[in-house]
């Protein structure tokens, strides 16, 4: 429980979907507290620390303009070209020992902000105006600071109904038609998150509503299905999260195989990036993938991932341009060089 006196108090808030959420009141890892009804903001890390952070105040208003000062800095890489494609390699090997047959393979960029660092509000606030997304948030809790342009949903509820809608295969917004290697991947996904539902739903409950949709987004165009189930009755948010953490589409299949290869190579970790953002309120719950995502933890530096799903039948040199796609028109409203 936060005290009265707490530093920057009026500062932690969360917004997404037009709901403002302010007057913090409490911050915990513990799923069981999200029985109470009240409103959760959610952020869990690709490695599955959980944090939920009670609000007292909600309100349908839009987001609160802030400024930004535009970086100019480069951009720094945790894996350079050469190491990114040497990564790729070692996923294709393991493919062809029959290990894994998908992984999603990220790098971090990161950008100094200097020694006061601006509010990540103005930047979402940039977002909102040059990159609008279905999943957009922002979320400012002790600890974290995050911006996010998600465009995809992880999990979404009212009542028992829930529903999922992995991205796999994106082309640039001026190409018309993905190719097989797009549709076989997002295919794998699809049966990875039946296969997670499967766990936390009624039986014969879990269905593929849509296959294969176009989502048109700023510069790119993504391939999109949609997974829906009824829960079991009395199931917990501790057993919902432990099902589906970390977010299929950005794992990999099978998920417990690419979890490993992805620990080996990326050995700092994701964080945020690749986790889930958003919120519960009782028996209702919007929680997005954080992908598009910027983020800090207090330590002066500004963070985005972007990453891409690696199969058999991946170039390695159209990957990392694929990285570079994903990122390139949000690190050009923050500013600086990619």
């Amino acid at each position: 429980m936060l005290g009265a006196s707490s530093p920057f108090r009026k500062d932690y808030q969360f917004w997404m979907h037009g709901l403002h959420a302010t007057r913090l009141a409490e911050v915990t890892s513990d799923p069981s507290r999200l029985s109470d009804g009240n409103f959760w903001a959610v952020v869990a890390t690709f490695e599955g620390e959980l944090q939920f952070a009670r609000f007292r105040k909600v309100v349908e208003v839009p987001f609160p303009e802030s400024l930004w000062r535009r970086l100019s800095r480069p951009w720094n890489s945790n894996l350079e070209m050469i190491d990114y494609i040497s990564y790729i390699h070692s996923i294709k090997e393991a493919i062809a020992d029959g290990t894994v047959y998908q992984v999603n393979a990220c790098r971090e960029l990161s950008h100094y902000l200097g020694e006061k660092p601006a509010s990540l509000a103005g930047l979402f606030t940039e977002i909102l105006r040059g990159h609008p997304a279905p999943f957009a948030s922002y979320l400012r809790i002790p600890g974290y600071e995050i911006a996010s342009a998600s465009p995809e949903r992880f999990l979404s509820r009212v009542g028992s109904r829930i529903i999922t809608s992995p991205i796999k295969g994106t082309i640039r917004w001026n190409q018309d038609e993905f190719g097989e290697k797009d549709k076989s991947e997002n295919l794998m996904i699809v049966d990875l998150m039946r296969n997670d539902f499967s766990q936390i739903c009624e039986s014969g409950s879990v269905e593929v509503s849509e296959l294969f949709r176009q989502e048109k987004h700023p510069g790119i165009t993504h391939l999109v299905s949609d997974v829906e189930g009824k829960l079991k009755a009395d199931i917990s948010w501790g057993e919902i999260f432990a099902a589906l953490m970390p977010p299929g589409s950005v794992s990999g299949a099978p998920k417990s195989s690419a979890i490993k290869i992805i620990e080996t190579h990326e050995s700092s970790g994701r964080g945020p990036y690749c986790g889930a953002l958003g919120y519960i309120h009782g028996d209702r719950a919007e929680l997005a993938v954080a992908i598009r995502t910027f983020w800090t933890t207090g330590d002066k530096y500004l963070r985005y991932g972007t990453g891409a799903g690696i199969t058999w039948g991946s170039d390695a040199s159209a990957e990392w341009e694929e990285t570079q796609l994903k990122a390139r028109h949000l690190i050009s409203i923050a500013g600086g060089e990619l």
